[in-house]
């Protein structure tokens, strides 16, 4: 039986998919990807991960619009969700965190290592 955590990594841009898998994967988590919101919805239905992290700007639906459909499942509500995104405006973070994500890290501030302490933070059983 497989008991890592597993993550999935919701971003459209693989430079950054293969940064944070690599980093993930170090740190000991099962990591899945997906580009876009709709395959990211698709994804949680299907393998219920541990953790979502989350990009903002996302091909067919938006990780907010995506954010929003999570937290209106019951049984995925419950998941913790980091959105892991550019868009450092206020009012963006603000919408993230009032939508129900758990944690709004803006990608220039963050190293992938300091990301990884950051998930560890929110799966202190971990």
């Amino acid at each position: 039986m497989n008991n890592l955590k597993k993550i999935l990594l919701v971003e459209d841009d693989p430079f950054i998919i293969d940064i944070y898998s690599t980093k993930l994967k170090e740190a000991g988590f099962d990591v899945q990807s997906s580009t876009d919101g709709e395959d990211a919805l698709k994804r949680v239905k299907e393998d219920k991960p541990d953790l979502i992290l989350l990009d903002v700007v996302l091909p067919k639906l938006t990780g907010l619009e995506c954010l929003g459909q999570i937290k209106l499942l019951p049984q995925f509500k419950d998941i913790p969700i980091i959105i892991l995104s550019n868009l450092g405006q206020k009012h963006e973070v603000e919408k993230g965190l009032k939508m129900g994500a758990d944690k709004y890290l803006i990608k220039a501030h963050y190293t992938p290592s300091e990301i990884v302490k950051e998930i560890k933070q929110i799966m202190p059983n971990y």
